[in-house]
């Protein structure tokens, strides 16, 4: 869109959209024909003389009340924006989430032009009403874009030259839009960067100050990189859980939106929380060198308010517990840490017990979120290896081309793009802790045959390397699938099942376990560790019945979110702290959602949107209610993938093998 196309052959192209519902290819690119496409959907047409949807002062007064730090922390990056443009007669423009215009600075020679086209505080640029703009286009797109000229759909707007950027939360949500505008004549090529450079300024500005609460990483590949706007921010909980980060770190981190909230900070990065803080402690302002599990190496500096301290020193006391000396007891050791009265979850603890020390490999079957890998690092620290590593490996996460690289190591020079030292191999850091193969009914085959060879000889071949290497760990393997099933229909090889099987435990779903109510109080707990929160009895009465299709994951994420809704003085959390996707399915009647037998509790499904789910009497199967709930997400979130998943509190991933499984 940088390179405007001659006004009558846009003109033309629009011409033909409106005749035929088609865009001549080469004359206007994908994205504004995307644009055009919903404008026309919209009902609008090029020269027609559309009024402007203008909010009510009350109405203003109250997307201004709602959008207080947004606009808090916007207003002075604005101003300096503003300086940088005074002499090109442009208005920058603050939009909310919907389009709306909450705040403007304009060149006085131009504001009278602007305000013809109600480019004015107020007025909506959605897409909907005022056609191709920058704002409404960025807002669709959720990305950085730039209208000029006669690319606006409404040919009244062609005078307008106007380049967007999105303005994201820590958690990745659009909270608005930074705009410049101006008259095409003075259109200039480094505006879009300007703008999108702004934007990165307010969205750090935001998190710092939505973040106090959470420990910070300021990260940047050099460390003269960190405190500038090109650093990436990532904020963890005290226990490690990376709950907000902007553009630039989630890129760092190899991670995206999705991520956030469901993704500790050693799974990507190779340091422990503690070893990071002892460090910080003992040099504040150093930055301190981190490698990624892929051997990128990044600076990082860490910022800790005074008040989070507290929270981590008792999470630092419950890891040294936990690694007392000796094999603990059943009731000090890590897993009693996580048990909260589950009568199935404390039998798979008690059955992991009795062979944690011993060579026998473990396999933790449950459906996705319900704390595999959580159960495995608690198992590893309740056993004698706990002062070795514990190397967890999604089997499913790495790319087939990069398996072998990754799991094996290679030596150096053994392919193009190898690092010049080699690298030892995920499986060879194991050595003397455990290996935690998470999802491994997802690896390829080839590598199944690999990593049996691995777990029969106890040695590792690095690639490119001819000599082996004598490997030591304790095995712990973790699944959604039924292996079994997937080993006899050859999906899965049957003598790798049989050789990671020595002892098969299934932990229980969310909305099968009986402790919801104590879980909760741990899990409050652990998230704000200074100050008790409880739940209202009415809304832990809907939250026990909800069948929670993303598990523990999902819910420790809703109760991460709904303690960041508390204000000053709130100490309850009751319906007006739930997100409101969760809201609607929380307060719709749910079916069959009752106690039918001591320690039983009958599976709550809320209400589908169409009739023949609402006609349903009787409880549905699991299958069932988790393809209606991936289903409610999806048009919650009007098909996207990225943001049903992460509400569902399940990977993009699972998601798409879930909408496979139900298509065939």
């Amino acid at each position: 869109m940088r390179s405007p196309s001659p006004l009558l052959a846009l003109r033309q192209a629009r011409q033909q959209l409106l005749e035929t519902g088609q865009c001549p290819e080469g004359v206007v690119d994908a994205r504004l024909a995307r644009s055009w496409h919903r404008s026309v959907a919209a009902g609008l047409a090029p020269t027609a003389r559309v009024a402007p949807e203008h909010a009510s002062s009350h109405h203003l007064r109250h997307v201004l009340a709602s959008n207080h730090a947004l606009l808090a922390h916007s207003r002075p990056v604005m101003e300096y924006v503003f300086d940088q443009v005074r002499q090109s007669q442009s208005v920058v423009v603050l939009a909310d989430s919907a389009g709306m215009l909450m705040h403007t600075l304009g060149d006085p020679f131009f504001v009278d032009k602007a305000e013809r086209v109600a480019l004015t505080s107020g007025a909506s640029w959605a897409e909907a009403h005022r056609g191709t703009n920058a704002i409404g286009t960025a807002l669709a797109e959720r990305s950085a874009v730039e209208i000029h000229g006669s690319e606006h759909f409404l040919e009244r707007n062609g005078f307008l030259t106007c380049a967007a950027s999105p303005i994201l939360s820590a958690t990745g949500e659009l909270t608005g839009i930074l705009d410049i505008s101006g008259d095409h004549r003075n259109g200039h090529a480094h505006t879009l960067g300007l703008v999108s450079t702004a934007a990165r300024m307010i969205e750090n500005r935001l998190m710092v100050a939505t973040c106090k609460r959470n420990i910070r990483l300021h990260l940047h590949v050099q460390p003269e990189g960190i405190g500038s706007v090109a650093e990436g921010i990532i904020a963890l909980s005290d226990d490690g859980w990376i709950v907000g980060a902007n553009r630039v770190g989630l890129a760092l981190l190899r991670l995206n939106v999705g991520d956030i909230g469901a993704t500790t900070m050693e799974r990507v990065l190779d340091v422990r929380l503690d070893d990071l803080l002892s460090r910080h402690k003992r040099r504040p302002q150093l930055p301190q060198q981190l490698r990624l599990h892929n051997g990128a190496v990044l600076f990082a500096q860490v910022q800790v308010d005074a008040s989070v301290l507290p929270g981590i020193s008792r999470f630092k006391a419950v890891r040294a517990a936990s690694a007392a000396a000796g094999t603990p007891s059943a009731g000090a050791d890590a897993l009693a840490a996580l048990d909260t009265g589950d009568a199935r979850w404390r039998s798979a603890a008690d059955k992991a017990r009795r062979v944690v020390g011993k060579p026998i490999p473990l396999l933790i079957q449950g459906e996705s979120g319900v704390g595999k890998e959580m159960f495995a690092r608690a198992l590893h620290a309740s056993g004698p290896r706990r002062d070795g590593p514990f190397v967890a490996i999604n089997c499913g996460a790495i790319p087939e081309n990069l398996i072998e690289s990754e799991l094996f190591g290679y030596v150096a020079g053994a392919f193009t793009g190898a690092r010049k030292e080699g690298s030892p191999g995920r499986l060879r850091e194991a050595h003397g802790g455990t290996l935690f193969l998470d999802e491994i009914g997802d690896m390829p085959l080839p590598m199944q045959t690999r990593l049996l060879r691995v777990l029969q000889e106890r040695t590792v071949t690095p690639v490119g390397a001819g000599k082996s290497v004598a490997v030591d760990f304790a095995l712990i393997s973790a699944t959604h699938c039924k292996l079994a099933e997937a080993s006899e229909k050859g999906a899965f090889r049957q003598d790798l099942y049989y050789r990671i099987n020595g002892l098969t435990v299934t932990l229980p779903a969310l909305r099968e376990r009986s402790d919801l109510v104590p879980l909760t109080e741990r899990l409050l707990a652990d998230l704000s560790p200074d100050v008790p929160v409880q739940v209202a009895p009415d809304l832990m009465q809907r939250l026990t019945s909800y069948p929670w299709p993303g598990n523990l994951r999902q819910y420790a994420s809703v109760l991460r979110t709904a303690c960041a809704m508390l204000q000053d003085g709130e100490y309850t959390l009751d319906w007006a702290h739930m997100p409101d996707d969760l809201l609607d399915a929380l307060q719709a009647p749910f079916v069959g959602a009752h106690l039918v037998e001591t320690n039983t509790v009958q599976v709550g499904a809320p209400h589908a949107l169409d009739a023949q789910c609402a006609a349903v009497q009787a409880p549905q199967s699991l299958q069932a209610l988790s393809q209606a709930a991936i289903q409610q997400a999806l048009e919650a979130t009007r098909g996207n993938v990225s943001l049903a998943a992460r509400q569902l509190g399940i990977s993009r991933q699972t998601l798409y093998r879930k909408l496979s499984a139900a298509s065939v």
